[in-house]
């Protein structure tokens, strides 16, 4: 989450940016990470914040900003790779539809923006001039 003291405006800025770098990570690497159980098929998901009802699915950039999430109750996870076309063509449709949003590159403390998952295909799906 941002600072309370910023602006409407400013936290808007910063969430654009964040999910920029997001994005641009995701698109050099050619995946997404997830935490998926260890003992079955189920994904690490939180409570929307901003929404009531909703659930957020966190996802990470790399690896290693996955892995650091995976102790006390969450060690029942682990990180896995989501390839970048499994993610826009079975992930974000899916998600969409179950009213989900994505939570890119949470903090420790798994805080962070929330988006729509139409918005985070645009922005991976786009080219560089749609995207900027």
């Amino acid at each position: 989450m941002n600072a309370p003291s910023q602006s409407p405006h400013e936290q808007e800025k910063d969430a654009a940016a964040a999910l920029e770098r997001f994005v641009n990570k995701v698109l050099a690497n050619g995946q997404v990470w997830g935490l998926k159980e260890k003992t079955d098929d189920g994904w690490a998901v939180c409570d929307s914040i901003e929404f009531e009802d909703t659930e957020v699915f966190p996802f990470w950039s790399t690896e290693e900003g996955a892995a650091r999430h995976c102790s006390d109750e969450w060690e029942i996870y682990q990180p896995e790779a989501i390839p970048l076309e499994d993610f826009l063509i079975e992930w974000l449709p899916g998600m969409h539809e179950d009213d989900s949003l994505v939570g890119p590159d949470w903090d420790v403390e798994l805080s962070g923006d929330e988006f729509e998952p139409a918005d985070v295909a645009a922005k991976l799906g786009g080219t560089d001039e749609e995207r900027h």
